[in-house]
Order: C-alpha cells, then sequence, then structure tokens
C-alpha cells in the first residue's frame, strides 16, 4: 500500500499559461494566489485536459500541455485514458 506523501506548499508555478496555448485546458484545485504568483497549496494541485479528433490525439495534446507546466517537486501520472 502506498503511503500519501506530505507535498510542500508554496512552489511557484510556470508555464500554465503556455499550456493553454498549446490547447490544453488547466483546472486548478491546489493552487493559491501569492505575492509571487500562482503556487502550489497541497495534494491534486492541476488537471489538464484536451480535446482531439481521436482519443489517441486528445491524450497526445493533454500531455503536451503538461510538459508546458514546470514547479518544484511536480510529477503527474502517465497513464490516464490508457484504458480508452
Amino acid at each position: 500500500m502506498d503511503i500519501p506523501v506530505r507535498f510542500e506548499k508554496g512552489r511557484l508555478i510556470h508555464g500554465i499559461a503556455d499550456a493553454e496555448a498549446a490547447g490544453a485546458t488547466v483546472f486548478h484545485a491546489g493552487t493559491r494566489l501569492e505575492p509571487a504568483g500562482l503556487a502550489t497549496s497541497g495534494g491534486r494541485v492541476l488537471g489538464v485536459t484536451a480535446a482531439g479528433d481521436t482519443l489517441a490525439a486528445a491524450i497526445d495534446n493533454a500531455y503536451r500541455g503538461v510538459r508546458k507546466i514546470a514547479f518544484e517537486g511536480l510529477h503527474y501520472r502517465t497513464d490516464i485514458a490508457a484504458k480508452g
């Protein structure tokens, strides 16, 4: 059984505008606006989704958006929609 890891808060997030410019839609879940900019606020920080002509294209577009986003400690699943 995996034990949840405590996630550090306050890490600045970069690249959301770039992800959206690439066609992804970014949903905020664990973010907060700080004087220095958008920052992590714990847990699952963002949800990234995208459309495409096929499921494979939509998956590729979503991960293209994910790769535009950066913050210290970022990790993401690579199996989303794999069963679709």
